[in-house]
């Protein structure tokens, strides 16, 4: 038995809870998987997992000894690249994965640069809004816009802050109104986005006060650029981020309502695995987005922070 190669099939295994996923990260047939789970098993004389032909877990000494064995990779690979600086350079596959209109809005126009500045890199961007399980998929990297960013064992980074706004076509509002408080919203056909986490009620605040709006739609639809063609086409109002509409907003092809009330933001993350050895092609695609977004607009925030609740 190879014991490093052991190792290393047994940390992805069970960071993947799956041994056909880590067989193809790791370029491994499912029985060479097997096997060295079973040797590894029988030199420890434990179990590490239980497994059926439906599922997998780890057993209580699986769970102890996978956390030595990552301590002891992530220490080996550190140890690697300090020996060998050439190393440091970006190269290799990264996966990334993130919302379809923030990457075609603020970040897709950027990406030939990125790679010519790191030729030795290749990006394998996937775009899109649902909220992926990094890990478990294969992503090194994920962009996630979200009011509440849920407590995980990820690193976040924030990125920026969207902050969103009321608004509809010029000719909506010539034929129906400006609402003049959002109570008035109730009379007035809505386009809603239906992966926010605020799809259903629209919050808005004002000296104080807040009226949470329950949203009656029409047209409900999962991309955000849908929702603004819909805008532009006067079908409605809908609550959207503001760099989306920043343009249309400008020459008039938009207009805002309800301007005298505050209402929510959306924080865009970088989320990441590894809170301790960043590998250099994913330290090098975050000082990007921090580039980018610093430049694109405001709350390219603090450093990173840890959301685990352990």
């Amino acid at each position: 038995m190879d014991r490093f190669t052991a190792l290393t099939v047994f940390r992805h295994v069970a960071e993947l809870n799956s041994f056909a996923q880590a067989g193809r990260r790791l370029g491994l047939s499912a029985p060479a998987i097997s096997k060295n789970i079973a040797e590894l098993e029988a030199r420890l004389g434990a179990r590490l997992i239980h497994r059926t032909t439906r599922r997998m877990a780890l057993t209580e000494e699986g769970r102890i000894y996978l956390e030595h064995v990552v301590r002891g990779l992530d220490a080996l690979a550190e140890a690697d690249q300090a020996l060998c600086p050439v190393k440091a350079a970006p190269s290799g596959v990264l996966r990334v994965s993130a919302p379809m209109t923030v990457t075609l809005t603020r970040l897709s126009t950027a990406i030939p640069a990125f790679l010519a500045r790191h030729p030795a890199l290749r990006l394998d961007l996937d775009l899109d809004d649902r909220r992926v399980d990094i890990v478990r998929e294969g992503f090194d990297l994920a962009i996630r816009g979200s009011d509440h960013l849920e407590d995980s064992s990820l690193v976040a980074r924030r990125l920026a802050v969207m902050p969103h706004v009321l608004c509809g076509a010029p000719s909506y509002f010539a034929a129906h109104g400006v609402p003049a408080s959002p109570a008035e919203l109730g009379a007035h056909a809505c386009i809603r986005f239906s992966l926010s986490g605020h799809a259903d009620t629209w919050e808005f605040r004002q000296d104080g006060r807040v009226e949470r709006i329950a949203v009656d739609a029409r047209y409900s639809v999962t991309s955000s650029l849908a929702v603004r063609d819909a805008l532009r086409a006067g079908l409605g109002l809908s609550l959207i981020p503001r760099p989306y509409v920043e343009e249309d907003l400008e020459t008039g092809r938009l207009q805002a309502a309800l301007e005298d009330w505050r209402t929510v933001e959306t924080t865009l993350h970088a989320v990441y695995p590894s809170r301790q050895h960043v590998a250099p092609k994913i330290r090098a695609f975050l000082d990007f987005l921090i580039e980018v977004f610093g430049e694109s607009g405001p709350g390219g925030g603090p450093p990173a922070y840890d959301t685990s609740t352990r």
